[in-house]
């Protein structure tokens, strides 16, 4: 089996986006997050934005492997919301993804067939609105040596074409580098096998 090391998320928010059902409104949003402080920031411009809303229903998932995701209701009947939302996270195969649909009440209850139905269809119509893009999985790794060896350390990631993150260039130099999730074994072991040279995964 190989492994994969790619993974989908948008880079940027989308549009906002209305689905109508019965005088209800529901007004979706994706957004790129990396941690729950970026869902929480999010989440906070919306009730200003919508401070006049009943519901601000929502769903996220991150990470890229070990992924963790959280679904909620607020206030709507249990997994009418935010469970509907996460399934078309799912369904799309993103991460690092938060969407949340604000719903103004129209005055004619949905039931919960037509709440799973609304959320859901404006949980997707933000994601259709919205560009998918794939990143690689990468592994950081500090590289650590003395100045007289940087061409060798230099020679290794011109050659690899490795993406340096950080530098520290000094008596003792360090750079930080991230490599593709599928190449990190192999870059570790070039890296390991020169002598004078430290690799250490962070």
């Amino acid at each position: 089996m190989i492994e994969k090391d790619t993974y989908k998320t948008i880079d940027k928010p989308s549009e906002e986006v209305l689905f109508k059902d019965k005088n209800s409104r529901f007004f979706g949003y994706a957004f790129p997050v990396s941690n729950e402080d970026d869902v929480k920031t999010h989440l906070a411009e919306l009730k200003k934005t919508h401070h006049a809303a009943r519901h601000w229903c929502y769903a996220y998932q991150l990470g890229t492997e070990d992924m963790q995701f959280r679904a909620n209701d607020d206030g709507e009947p249990n997994n009418s919301a935010g469970m509907p939302i996460y399934g078309q996270i799912q369904s799309f195969e993103v991460t690092n993804i938060l969407i949340v649909v604000v719903r103004y009440f129209g005055g004619v209850k949905l039931g919960v067939g037509g709440l799973i139905n609304a959320y859901k269809t404006a949980a997707q119509l933000a994601l259709e609105h919205t560009t998918i893009i794939e990143k690689t999985i990468n592994n950081k790794y500090r590289i650590s040596f003395d100045y007289k060896n940087m061409n060798k350390v230099m020679r290794i990631i011109k050659e690899k074409n490795l993406n340096i993150i950080d530098q520290k260039m000094e008596l003792d130099c360090e750079i930080i580098i991230s490599v593709r999730k599928k190449e990190a074994n192999m870059v570790f072991e070039i890296f390991n096998n020169v002598f004078e040279i430290n690799i250490e995964s962070i």
